[in-house]
């Protein structure tokens, strides 16, 4: 069974207490790390002016405290798994947990939650609090 390491938990921790129990339970069963949970103002505005999103502070859901967002993705053989297949899976296993448990999300991959709609801006690793 995998756990998260000193980082990722301290991450885990500027979310709100539903992503938190919702990846803890995630972690048991499928090996990940969280990317970002709270973003302050300055890294915010960085993530908006590099493209990886579409807004500045403090209209994003990672600016609230505690956080209404998470960066999180597979980890595989001791590295961050960055292939849009694998981080897929795991987005799908993410979902099935958030539903199983009563947390309603959504994925950075499939906005409206219809799969047969295109999203303008994909952030895979992205799971938000619905």
């Amino acid at each position: 069974m995998a756990k998260f390491g000193k980082v990722s938990m301290g991450r885990l921790d500027t979310c709100d207490p539903r992503l938190q129990h919702l990846f803890l339970v995630v972690v048991e069963k499928y090996d990940c790390v969280i990317i970002c949970g709270h973003r302050n103002k300055e890294d915010q505005n960085k993530a908006f002016a590099e493209g990886k999103s579409k807004l500045k502070w403090p209209k994003g859901k990672h600016n609230k405290l505690p956080s209404q967002a998470v960066d999180a993705a597979p980890y595989i053989s001791g590295n961050i798994s960055w292939d849009a297949g694998e981080v897929r899976k795991f987005a799908k296993f993410v979902l099935e947990t958030a539903k199983a448990l009563g947390i309603k999300i959504r994925w950075g991959g499939d906005w409206d939650g219809n799969p047969t709609t295109k999203n303008n801006f994909d952030d895979l690793v992205h799971f938000e609090l619905a």
